[in-house]
């Protein structure tokens, strides 16, 4: 069963619904994953599908937790996203449609992906 907006409000704190469903940004080097080592795996905040490995992340500078891959591909869509003057590809949870942040093309080798992601859009279970 899909929630309504004002369910996913009743049960996300009022930045992880701005993020998630407004598809804001959390301040840059303000989030808990930013520079978080700990091994494990990275969820959706809203439906819990696991989405990135802590063996993907990596320290990008940019402020925010960077992964050069989702666990699959599958577990995340991708969309051109025009908003603010600027060109992307927004990242969204493929299960239930949570914004989670962008994907850029300078990301490290093998992929040269960047998936910059909000940490309140994730919560981390440790292995």
């Amino acid at each position: 069963m899909k929630k309504t907006r004002q369910e996913w409000q009743q049960s996300l704190s009022p930045e992880q619904f701005e993020v998630c469903w407004n598809k804001g940004t959390e301040q840059p080097f303000s989030g808990e994953y930013n520079q978080c080592n700990e091994d494990g795996t990275y969820h959706c905040v809203c439906c819990g599908h696991a989405l990135f490995s802590s063996e993907q992340k990596f320290d990008s500078g940019c402020g925010w937790p960077s992964f050069s891959q989702p666990i699959d591909s599958k577990d995340v869509h991708e969309d051109l996203d025009e908003s603010h003057g600027m060109r992307r590809v927004e990242v969204t949870c493929d299960n239930c449609g949570a914004h989670l942040g962008h994907v850029f093309n300078d990301g490290p080798a093998p992929t040269g992906q960047r998936y910059c992601i909000n940490s309140v859009s994730l919560k981390l279970k440790p292995d």
